[in-house]
């Protein structure tokens, strides 16, 4: 996507079951969510990711993916430890952060890397996002957040009511402790997903828009046309050239 003196930014695409074989970086390197769902395995274990994440991989720190089934895109930033200067990179192989304030911050950067980011805010949110990432207290996610991202999975139409009772907390609580979670609302995750299988049609597939709108769950292909544009800042005709530059990976 673009290079700095310190710092490269770049977009990473996996098609659905594939395995991203073992590999490590010559400099450190955050890796940001944007869509999809995979298995990542490291020194420090195995971690499904599906939401709104970042990892941190030391230079040299070997890993590997395994990707779901509406395949995987983030974004890398690989960058000088000098340019950054935060002293406590050095001292960890790997770290995860997924949901909560860090996917917040992480989701936030995601799109701004894919928008017209200078070196110097490059640098000074990538410091926030891992400091302040680096304080946040680990929390378990409880199992009713499992319940309504499966329900919303299966029905991206439910409304907050819907997926209240189905848990059984009050609509008005749920909606803002899922936000504090998960690191994103709950239309945003409807709206996600809904993005994420159109997205793999597109990529994988030759399907016409109207059809790919309609099996995703959208009203329309206009409706497609304006989500995409809100959650990844780029058309489906674009996410469809996005077939030309999948990584290389081998069968799942």
């Amino acid at each position: 996507m673009r290079s700095f003196s310190g710092a490269s930014v770049r977009r990473v695409i996996d098609r659905s079951h594939v395995e991203v074989p073992e590999h490590a970086h010559d400099w450190p390197v955050v890796s940001l969510f944007v869509l999809g769902s995979y298995l990542n395995t490291t020194e420090i274990g195995e971690r499904f990711i599906s939401a709104p994440s970042a990892v941190f991989y030391r230079a040299g720190a070997a890993h590997r993916n395994r990707v779901a089934a509406v395949g995987f895109e983030q974004i890398e930033i690989e960058f000088d430890p000098a340019w950054l200067g935060l002293g406590w990179l050095a001292s960890v192989p790997v770290r995860r952060w997924i949901g909560g304030r860090a996917g917040t911050q992480a989701r936030r950067l995601a799109n701004a890397c894919q928008g017209d980011l200078t070196e110097a805010r490059l640098r000074a949110a990538l410091q926030q996002l891992l400091e302040e990432a680096n304080h946040e207290i680990k929390r378990e996610s409880a199992g009713w957040i499992g319940t309504i991202r499966q329900q919303l999975n299966e029905d991206t139409s439910l409304r907050v009511r819907d997926l209240a009772k189905a848990v059984g907390r009050h609509p008005s609580w749920v909606g803002s402790a899922y936000r504090d979670a998960t690191g994103e609302k709950l239309q945003e995750t409807a709206a996600r997903f809904r993005v994420e299988r159109a997205s793999c049609l597109l990529r994988e597939t030759d399907q016409p828009y109207a059809s790919i709108a309609s099996e995703a769950g959208f009203c329309d292909q206009s409706h497609m046309n304006r989500t995409f544009r809100r959650v990844l800042g780029r058309s489906p005709a674009a996410v469809r050239m996005d077939r030309l530059r999948f990584r290389q990976t081998t069968s799942g």
